[in-house]
C-alpha cells in the first residue's frame, strides 16, 4: 500500500492507496490540528497496517506541518517520507516558471492531467483560488486570487456589522439586506471573476483548454459560470499517484 497526503494551509487529506491505484481509505482534518499530541489521534481514524506501507508520498505547502508527519510516519514504518518537489520530476513535466515559487500542490494537479495532447486550465478553490495553466506537457504558469472562504471570514472579522455568511447558490443579484448583498458580491463577484480570468488566458495564449475545477466550493461554481468546466475532486491524490513510480 501507498501512504499518500496533501497538506494545505487549510485542510490535510490522507489517503491509502492499492499498489493498483485504488483509494482504499480517506480522511480530511484540519491542518492546525497538525501538531505532536493529535497526529496520533488523525492517523488513527484511518485504520493503517504500518507494516504494509511501501511507499510515503505527500505534497506540501505547510513545511512545518509535513516535518512533523514525517518524523511520525518514519518512528512508525522505516519508510522514507517524500515530498513532491524533492523528487526530480523532470520526467513527467516541464516546467516554464521559478520551481522554488510554485506550490507543490499545484505541479502535482498539473502532473495528474497531464497527456501530451491537450491544454488545462486547473482552478483549485483552496484558501487562495488558483488557476494553472498546463499547455500539452509544460505547466506554465498561473494566477493566484484571494481565496472565497478567506475573503469571506476576513470581511465579517473587520466589518463590525457584517456577521460570519454561509455562500450558497443565488438567482437574484441586487440584495434585500447584508445577508443577501454580501452573497451576491461573492457569488456573482467570483463567478465573474473566474470567467474573466480564463477568457484573458485564452486571448493571451491564442489556446483553446479543457477547464477543471476542484477544492471547497468547486461543487457551487460549477454550473454557475458561463465557462464549461469539468469538476474533479481527486485530482491530486491521483497525481500523487503518478509521482510514485518516481519512488524505488
Amino acid at each position: 500500500m501507498y501512504l499518500l497526503g496533501d497538506i494545505g494551509n487549510s485542510e490535510t487529506k490522507l489517503c491509502l492507496v492499492s499498489e493498483k491505484n485504488k483509494i482504499l481509505k480517506k480522511i480530511i482534518f484540519s491542518t492546525k490540528d497538525i501538531n505532536k499530541k493529535k497526529l496520533e489521534k488523525n492517523f488513527k481514524n484511518l485504520k493503517i497496517n504500518y507494516k504494509k506501507i511501501k511507499k510515503i508520498l505527500f505534497c506540501s505547502v505547510v513545511p512545518k506541518s509535513f516535518n512533523l508527519i514525517k518524523k511520525y510516519l518514519f518512528k512508525k514504518t522505516k519508510v522514507k517520507c517524500y515530498e513532491v518537489k524533492n523528487l526530480d520530476l523532470k520526467s513527467l513535466i516541464k516546467i516554464k516558471v521559478n520551481y522554488k515559487q510554485v506550490g507543490s500542490d499545484r505541479i502535482t494537479n498539473a502532473i495528474s492531467l497531464m497527456n501530451n495532447k491537450d491544454n488545462f486550465i486547473i482552478l483549485d478553490f483552496g484558501t487562495a483560488t488558483t488557476f494553472d495553466v498546463l499547455i500539452k506537457n509544460t505547466y506554465t504558469g498561473g494566477i493566484i486570487a484571494p481565496g472565497i472562504r478567506l475573503s469571506l471570514n476576513t470581511l465579517s472579522d473587520k466589518a463590525t456589522l457584517i456577521p460570519k455568511i454561509n455562500l450558497k447558490l443565488i438567482k437574484n443579484v441586487i440584495g434585500r439586506d447584508t445577508i443577501s448583498a454580501v452573497r451576491s458580491g461573492f457569488f456573482w463577484g467570483y463567478a465573474g471573476l473566474i470567467d474573466n480570468i480564463i477568457n484573458l488566458i485564452k486571448k493571451e495564449s491564442r489556446k483553446s483548454f479543457k477547464v477543471i475545477i476542484t477544492g471547497g466550493f468547486s461543487e457551487l461554481f460549477k454550473n454557475s459560470i458561463k465557462t464549461k468546466v469539468n469538476h474533479n475532486k481527486n485530482i491530486t491524490i491521483n497525481g500523487l499517484v503518478k509521482i510514485t513510480k518516481l519512488i524505488k
